[in-house]
């Protein structure tokens, strides 16, 4: 019997894997492999354990980028699918853990290195208080993180869906033509990737300019870059995720601070930094004294999702 556990974050396109001891969360043997290559999620793992040289693996915590409250588990954009107990008895473990992928992330943010977190403004942390994690990448996760005696508990949300609420004359433009294209115009339609392109091509809209530009990458490039009106929808991106954070920090009460994640904003730090996030963080009216003091780190660790799994081994306040 090995003595390591097996964690893993499982996205679309990428699964990443790696092994930690008894209650340690370093990563050991990180690798990362491409969901395609194989079948399901078995061959991915055993794969994996051969590459380690290792055998009697018993234990495993892994993340995966769909619901994973029932037995049988489907990936939303990849074609590996399973029953959970099938699985574990496939993959000869006495404990199978498996966490939503945001989840993770949640947790991995309480072990990531102090230089892996980047403040944006000022506040400090109240002890004992909740903490907001928001992140924007495919789509918005949000989560937050309880205190429960000596554990934390993540909660499971689906804040990313609720609804837009513009705040000038600009996001309400925004809002029109979002809402002529979607009917409803949740904040996910515009904070994540293609919400950035959606984003542009309403700004676009509204100055009446052409919207040459089709993928995330691309905006983002050119906003960095210069171009106006790119650089326009990363400036608005970056308020409107400041405004929605701040109404998650008012909803549950996160004066622990607020943890920004996600693939999006690492790239983009520098401009981040300098932008209106902030500012739309704190308008909060009467409460703009309260919001003044709740910090803000953006992470720029790598794995934290693995992180986070290695935390949901042997934490009792997550279910999986």
């Amino acid at each position: 019997m090995s003595e390591y556990a097996l964690v893993g974050d499982i996205g679309g396109t990428n699964a990443r894997l790696a092994l930690v001891k008894p209650g340690h969360v370093e990563l050991e043997h990180i690798r990362t492999l491409p969901c395609a290559e194989f079948d399901n999620l078995d061959a991915a793992c055993n794969a994996y354990l051969a590459d380690a040289g290792l055998s009697g693996v018993t234990r495993a915590c892994l993340a995966f980028a769909c619901p994973v409250q029932d037995e049988q588990i489907r990936m939303t954009n990849n074609h590996w699918a399973f029953s959970r107990s099938a699985m574990q008895h496939t993959l000869g473990l006495d404990q199978f853990r498996l966490l939503n992928d945001f989840t993770a992330m949640a947790l991995g943010m309480l072990h990531v290195q102090p230089h892996e977190l980047v403040a944006i403004g000022g506040g400090e942390s109240l002890a004992g208080s909740t903490r907001l994690v928001i992140g924007p990448g495919t789509g918005l996760g949000v989560s937050a993180l309880v205190p429960a005696g000596d554990e934390w508990v993540p909660l499971s949300t689906e804040g990313g869906h609720v609804s837009f609420a513009p705040t000038d004359e600009l996001e309400i433009a925004i809002w029109r033509s979002l809402r002529d294209q979607f009917g409803r115009v949740s904040v996910e339609r515009i904070l994540c990737g293609q919400g950035l392109v959606n984003l542009y091509q309403a700004i676009a809209h509204y100055r009446s300019l052409p919207a040459r530009l089709t993928r995330p990458a691309e905006v983002t490039a050119a906003g960095l870059a210069g171009d106006p009106l790119a650089e326009e929808a990363l400036a608005r991106f970056c308020r409107i995720l400041g405004e929605q954070a701040g109404d998650a920090v008012l909803t549950v009460g996160a004066r622990g601070g607020v943890y920004l994640c996600g693939g999006i904003l690492p790239r983009m730090q520098e401009f981040l930094l300098s932008s209106a996030f902030r500012e739309g963080f704190e308008a909060k009216g009467r409460f703009n004294g309260y919001m003044t003091k709740v910090p803000v780190w953006l992470c720029t660790a790598e794995y934290p999702g693995l992180l986070g799994a290695a935390a949901g081994l042997d934490n009792s306040r997550v279910q999986g």
